[in-house]
């Protein structure tokens, strides 16, 4: 999109609704995502699957879809046996799903304007061992960079309107990004997983953030896949640091137990916290894991009132 369509324009005009947890939707398609690459393994043998959770955000009332490139690599699928052409064509594939649910979504009567952002990612991701959450792998920014920079430059020429650089769970992994975007053509919002006012590393958000104040093709800084009660002190940290628009969309709250394999406790993620996060600076607002189309619902008629 361009001219006053873009989400740049949208972001400076007001909120922009962000989709939520991609895996959940898909599992509640009756999908199974335990393998390693998660939801990309369904860009190989259910790309439908993939749009279809794509139009049941957007019909739910999200502006922005995230698509399933999360944990989509050259290196994970190729431990999948998938060699680099196929592996550039499935995360071109990512993006082509998602505007082809918002073409579906238009012709089923949204008239919104409807954008896609192209998932990326930490490192941990492609490792599928939890250090996602944990970041400090050992690997210098320079190592780092070599890593997401070709499946960046293969999402960026795939036309998305923004990258999603997210879930980050350290500095260092940041700067790599940072980097690795430059060039591109393509903006980018840069979020981090956090618990308690630290990076998942245990980094000072002040920090962190300050990384991205410079940086041209960093459009939103903020935090997602943390708790929801994580998210206010951290987008008053990040309106103090930078001057750009917040970015923010946490888990729905509830607590992953790894012994049953299974989510415990009551959603935390309310309509009156989304209304607080704007106020407070953040511009695009959802839901991460565990948070599905009704909750996203209930986000964009408190956004919108």
């Amino acid at each position: 999109m361009t001219g006053t369509n873009t989400l740049v324009a949208a972001l400076g005009r007001g909120t922009v609704v962000l989709d939520g947890g991609l895996s959940n939707q898909l599992e509640a398609g009756g999908h199974d995502l335990s393998d390693r690459l998660w939801s990309a393994r369904l860009l190989a043998e259910r790309p439908e699957a993939v749009t279809e959770a794509h139009l049941a955000y957007f019909e739910a009332g999200a502006d922005v879809a995230i698509t399933a490139s999360y944990q989509a690599t050259f290196e994970g699928f190729a431990l999948r046996g998938i060699g680099r052409d196929r592996a550039g064509e499935l995360l071109g594939l990512s993006v082509r799903l998602a505007r082809e649910a918002a073409g579906r979504a238009r012709a089923k009567g949204v008239r919104r304007p409807l954008w896609v952002a192209a998932s990326a990612g930490p490192y941990g991701a492609m490792l599928a061992d939890g250090s996602e959450y944990r970041g400090r792998y050992g690997l210098s920014v320079a190592e780092l960079e070599r890593f997401h920079r070709p499946r960046l430059e293969v999402l960026a020429a795939a036309g998305p309107d923004v990258l999603a650089l997210e879930t980050v769970p350290d500095t260092d992994e940041a700067a790599a990004l940072l980097r690795a975007v430059r060039g591109l053509g393509v903006p980018a919002w840069l979020s981090y997983s956090v618990a308690g006012g630290r990076t998942r590393a245990g980094q000072p958000l002040e920090h962190a953030f300050a990384l991205a104040a410079d940086a041209d093709e960093i459009i939103a800084i903020g935090v997602n896949c943390c708790a929801p009660e994580d998210v206010a002190p951290a987008i008053q940290t990040a309106a103090r640091v930078t001057t750009k628009p917040v970015v923010a969309y946490p888990n729905s709250g509830e607590t992953w137990n790894a012994e049953t394999r299974a989510w415990d406790g009551p959603s935390t993620l309310t309509p009156q916290q989304v209304t607080h996060w704007r106020e407070s600076g953040a511009r695009l607002i959802g839901g991460c894991c565990r948070v599905g189309p009704d909750t996203i619902t209930a986000i964009a008629e408190a956004l919108r009132d």
